[in-house]
């Protein structure tokens, strides 16, 4: 079923995919997602962010990355399989276009493979930025969860 409140995102093309196979399991990269977020990506204390589909959630990425707003509300979470959320940054990030990211955990005998899919940017700078970007976070999650 698709959220109601899932944008509509056929006018803005550009997606990515990154896949990292992860040691953690399924179970630590969900929490991670959606309850421990600012453990490794939000600043700690600037960050409102409830794990319920269609609530509106609210961080200051970390500073040591800069200071920027992000904005988004849940649109699918499928416990420890699944996180589908909007992701709304002002310029260079998403440029103020509300953005879809679909987080994908696969269990095998390594850990879990996670996949993450950005899709719904308007141009592909704002796309090739985060096909740079997401691979650095990501390590630092895998980092964190070790």
């Amino acid at each position: 079923m698709v959220s109601p409140f899932t944008p509509d995102l056929s006018n803005r093309p550009f997606s990515m995919t990154v896949e990292r196979q992860m040691k953690a399991s399924a179970e630590q990269i969900y929490d991670a997602w959606t309850s421990s977020f600012d453990k490794w990506f939000a600043q700690p204390g600037e960050m409102v962010m409830i794990p319920e589909v269609g609530r509106p959630f609210f961080f200051y990425n970390r500073h040591d990355w800069g200071r920027d707003a992000h904005y988004g509300r849940f649109l699918e979470l499928v416990e420890n399989e699944r996180v589908r959320m909007t992701w709304v940054t002002a310029a260079p990030g998403t440029y103020g276009d509300e953005t879809v990211i679909e987080v994908e955990l696969f269990l095998n005998e390594g850990g879990t493979l996670r996949r993450l899919t950005h899709s719904g940017f308007s141009t592909e700078e704002a796309c090739r930025g985060h096909e740079e970007n997401w691979p650095a976070a990501l390590e630092i999650l895998d980092n964190h969860l070790l």
